[in-house]
């Protein structure tokens, strides 16, 4: 199969320093991508508040490795003005020499808004936002200067520079929402990413996104169509890893025998996703990475 892999790396429960080993055996064993998230507390619900800030994490990352594509799965356009993010990554590309992937998203994650006094706002106005900082973000990395008048954003005249070392910075949308988010990433998007779905329901998904590429006038190909799935040999690794949502992201993770996995990694490709990304949290299983790029990468490449 002609499918390129990944790593996507939690920030919660872990340090800098593990990170950066892990990273670097990551990219060792042969992986064509590492990314991490953008939360202020821990992605699981339980209102733990360990969890690194992505902007430097991103930076640690680009830093530490020299390969790998550095991308994030994703930054909540509610965090950041666009201005914010766009210069940082455009300093991000220069730091990793080209390598940097953004990966833009609404956010869900309603605790961390709530106790720093972000404004949540309702599912339509996150998403508005999201799509007014994309349009800001594509023409600050992109143009001299930049005008834009929205219901949450305002340039003026405004310039980023220097700009990255990319001349067109990629740029993914996250999330699964069939009606406006896929139309958001049919519009504006360069890549695609979901979590932790079945591969019938990602195929799904894939062919409305494809729908919205085709309503646009947009050529569907032109979008990178990614996933996030798990990776736990035993149901024991799973729970560790996961904890209370174990049972909520079974169906998007690689589980059971190598050719169990090697099954599940083909229905995803044959619906069309290019990068299978393992989403890894602390604590992070080492032994099993090392037998998926042993055995698992191996067999579903010659597939």
């Amino acid at each position: 199969m002609d499918v390129k892999f990944g790593v996507h790396t939690g920030l919660q429960n872990t340090s800098i320093a593990e990170l950066q080993g892990l990273w670097r055996r990551i990219e060792n064993l042969g992986f064509d991508w590492i990314s991490i998230w953008d939360h202020f507390y821990a992605a699981d619900a339980t209102g733990n508040p360990h969890s690194l800030e992505a902007v430097v994490a991103h930076a640690a990352l680009a830093a530490t490795t020299s390969r790998v594509q550095c991308g994030s799965l994703v930054y909540s356009a509610g965090y950041r003005h666009p201005a914010v993010i766009a210069n940082a990554m455009a300093t991000l590309d220069q730091l990793a020499e080209g390598r940097v992937v953004l990966g833009l998203g609404g956010g869900w994650l309603r605790n961390e808004y709530d106790v720093y006094g972000i404004e949540y706002g309702t599912a339509g106005q996150r998403l508005r936002r999201l799509e007014e900082s994309l349009c800001c973000i594509r023409s600050l990395l992109t143009q001299p200067r930049s005008d834009f008048d929205g219901e949450f954003f305002t340039l003026r005249d405004a310039q980023c520079e220097p700009k990255p070392v990319q001349a067109r910075l990629p740029i993914w949308v996250g999330g699964g929402g069939e009606k406006v988010t896929l139309r958001i990433a049919a519009q504006h998007a360069d890549g695609w990413n979901v979590p932790f779905i079945a591969p019938d329901a990602w195929a799904h998904k894939a062919r409305v996104l494809d729908a919205h590429c085709e309503r646009l006038g947009r050529d569907p190909g032109e979008i990178t169509k990614t996933v996030n799935v798990g990776m736990a040999f035993t149901d024991e690794e799973l729970r560790d890893q996961f904890g209370r949502m174990a049972e909520a992201v079974r169906p998007g993770v690689f589980t059971g025998s190598v050719q169990q996995m090697v099954d599940q990694a083909a229905a995803y490709c044959s619906a069309g996703a290019r990068y299978l990304i393992l989403a890894l949290r602390a604590p992070f299983d080492r032994d099993g990475l090392e037998r998926f790029a042993a055995e698992v990468v191996p067999a579903i490449r010659a597939a």
